[in-house]
């Protein structure tokens, strides 16, 4: 099981102080995330900054984007890193599609899986003969003239991991992709029961095993009360979402789960950590003293996920030496 730090990066300038020092403490990978700043730009900075941890989104929104620019932006972020770039897409919600990108929600499911075939098929092209022809539901490409191709690079194979919470979802990913990022908004229980045997579906469409995809998350952690209480308020918030429902009802919850969406459609949001029981923070949450953590998070993750990173985002000297006491730890 890997370890891996992610960022919000509030500024650019910031970036390649903070990858060194992810590297340096002994991270495997590096995320970004698509929030309140472009994703790719960062990894252009961790990648001349680094020599050995893996660069990748976690997530970047895919439907704004058109296969070319993610293509694009994928190649040369390869190129630059030697090789150790993940590429992250997700499909995000339909209100912030249509009314935080202004950008068209349709078939997610179905429209990510094509997005998917036409980015390697570009990149096929440009490592090969240049000529394109795909054309799908969703996306037509068939124009790429010497001028806009960049030509092959060293590591042509660029590891795609696509985010989800349904069935669809797990099923794309199984069938086409070298990784899946689960939302951080999971139990143990919903990954054996739901995640992993939507995974597989997708993998015996294509004929593949388990070895030939990883599951990566983002998991909450606590180690004292602030920690979780700030956990509780989070999966409050989570668990208010209907597109999060079906993780509820695994469990029994989903009466808590539509009380939630009523308290946040009234923005009644200082009532809503009240309504997740310590039952449910222990199911969503991984809480142990600071030096039981690694072990409590390996025991409970242990063949269900590939590989770790912690909510919490990762700041550059701040608790260097709690980082690096869990990394030491996590990899004993």
């Amino acid at each position: 099981m890997k370890i891996d730090a992610a960022t919000l990066v509030p500024n650019l300038r910031e970036m390649p102080a903070l990858a060194r020092a992810v590297e340096k403490i002994g991270f495997d990978a590096l995320w970004t995330s698509e929030t309140q700043h472009d994703p790719f730009l960062p990894l252009a900075l961790a990648a001349e900054h680094t020599e050995k941890i893996e660069l990748g989104t976690a997530i970047a929104v895919a439907f704004p984007r058109s296969p070319t620019v993610i293509a694009h932006m994928a190649w040369d972020l390869q190129a630059a890193s030697d090789g150790r770039f993940i590429l992250g897409l997700g499909t995000q919600v339909k209100p912030h599609i249509e009314r935080r990108f202004a950008a068209v929600w349709e078939s997610p499911a179905a429209k990510l899986r094509e997005m998917i075939l036409a980015i390697r098929a570009l990149w096929g092209a440009w490592q090969g003969d240049g000529r394109i022809n795909f054309r799908g539901e969703f996306y037509k490409l068939t124009l790429m003239t010497p001028f806009f191709n960049p030509g092959p690079i060293e590591h042509p194979h660029i590891p795609i991991y696509i985010a989800g919470v349904n069935e669809k979802l797990c099923q794309v990913a199984g069938e086409l992709c070298e990784g899946f990022h689960v939302h951080p908004f999971h139990t143990a229980r919903y990954l054996r029961d739901q995640i992993l045997p939507n995974i597989e579906i997708g993998l015996a469409r294509a004929n593949r095993s388990r070895r030939d995809i990883q599951l990566s998350s983002s998991i909450f952690v606590a180690t004292d009360e602030g920690e979780k209480e700030m956990v509780r308020a989070q999966i409050s918030f989570y668990a208010s979402t209907p597109s999060y429902r079906p993780v509820m009802e695994t469990h029994g919850w989903g009466e808590a789960g539509e009380k939630l969406s009523s308290l946040a459609a009234h923005k009644e949001w200082g009532e809503m950590a009240e309504q997740i029981t310590d039952e449910m923070l222990d199911h969503f949450c991984v809480i142990a003293p600071p030096d039981e953590l690694a072990h409590a998070v390996k025991t409970r993750y242990d063949g269900l996920l590939d590989r770790i990173t912690l909510y919490t985002p990762f700041e550059p000297g701040q608790d260097a030496g709690k980082w690096m006491a869990l990394v030491k730890a996590f990899k004993q």
